[in-house]
């Protein structure tokens, strides 16, 4: 193995939260067409296949579905078997498993990923038509829920990254391609991660007819860790100050002085508080 690839392989295993509880989901794949960004990975529309998804149905009475999405190199199944052991029996959960493609970070090298990235720095390039692939490949699996049914997204990383631009794709009412975006959310989780496309963010939510409204009433939940080494911390700290600006007054920032780039049970319990709390969930199994 080269140097480049043997490096990509030690981030990787960095990059992905690293969770072993038991317990096992049948899901299924599904392939979602996308485009590719020209500056990073060639302009060409082209298929992502998506890997298996995970689905933790709720042991109570169903009051909210989830779309939870891991971090880069990860796989939906890791987080369903975290998901399953929390203590809200009025969630359903669904973890799929990003596309296999090649990274620019990593020189080309494949991961899973929900969009490519050239660096991870302020000055990084996004992604805006992989960033739309996966923020509508999120929104199908929503919008086949109960129309009662309050629904949400979350995720770690990289799909913390990806949430976070669904929330903002809501608000705008449309995804960066110009098509509509389906469903309505009530709640966005954002685990050590960042908000992409937010140089322009302030722009683009500028006259958009219900987008004051929707921003002011979507609650989000941002948590980051301060000896985080592959997303920095200030980067989750400046991702709630720019929604904040943009008009979503209901954010709430969790810092965790000893957390890297992983999860603990005290964030956990902090995501199952707020989101019991925010989507008044009955508690009751």
């Amino acid at each position: 193995m080269s140097s480049l690839a043997s490096g990509a392989v030690a981030m990787l295993s960095q990059c992905h939260c690293l969770i072993k509880i038991s317990g096992q989901y049948s899901g299924s794949s599904m392939s979602f067409t996308g485009a590719s960004m020209g500056s990073v990975a060639g302009t060409a529309r082209r298929a992502f296949e998506f890997g298996q998804t995970y689905v933790v149905k709720p042991k109570g009475k169903h009051q909210a579905t989830i779309v939870w999405l891991h971090g880069l190199g990860d796989n939906g199944s890791s987080w369903s078997n975290l998901l399953e052991t929390l203590p809200l029996p009025n969630i359903k959960w669904i973890c799929p498993t990003a596309p296999q493609r090649p990274i620019t970070l990593f020189g080309g090298f494949p991961s899973t990923a929900w969009f490519d990235v050239n660096d991870l720095s302020e000055n990084s390039i996004d992604d805006n038509e992989g960033l739309d692939a996966s923020a509508a490949y999120v929104a199908s699996l929503l919008a086949t829920e109960p129309p009662h049914i309050k629904l949400g997204v979350g995720g770690f990383s990289m799909g913390a990254a990806t949430s976070l631009y669904s929330a903002t794709c809501f608000v705008r009412g449309k995804y960066e391609n110009g098509n509509s975006y389906p469903v309505n959310l009530s709640a966005a989780v954002g685990l050590s991660g960042w908000l992409p496309c937010a140089k322009t963010l302030t722009s683009k939510l500028e006259g958009v007819e219900g987008a004051v409204n929707r921003a002011t009433s979507l609650p989000i939940l941002l948590c980051h860790g301060k000896g985080d080494d592959v997303v920095p911390y200030n980067y989750g700290e400046k991702s709630s100050q720019k929604l904040r600006s943009c008009g979503f007054q209901d954010v709430a920032f969790k810092s965790y002085t000893a957390l890297g780039h992983h999860t603990i049970p005290e964030e956990m319990d902090e995501v199952c508080g707020w989101l019991t709390s925010k989507l008044g969930l009955e508690g009751k199994s």
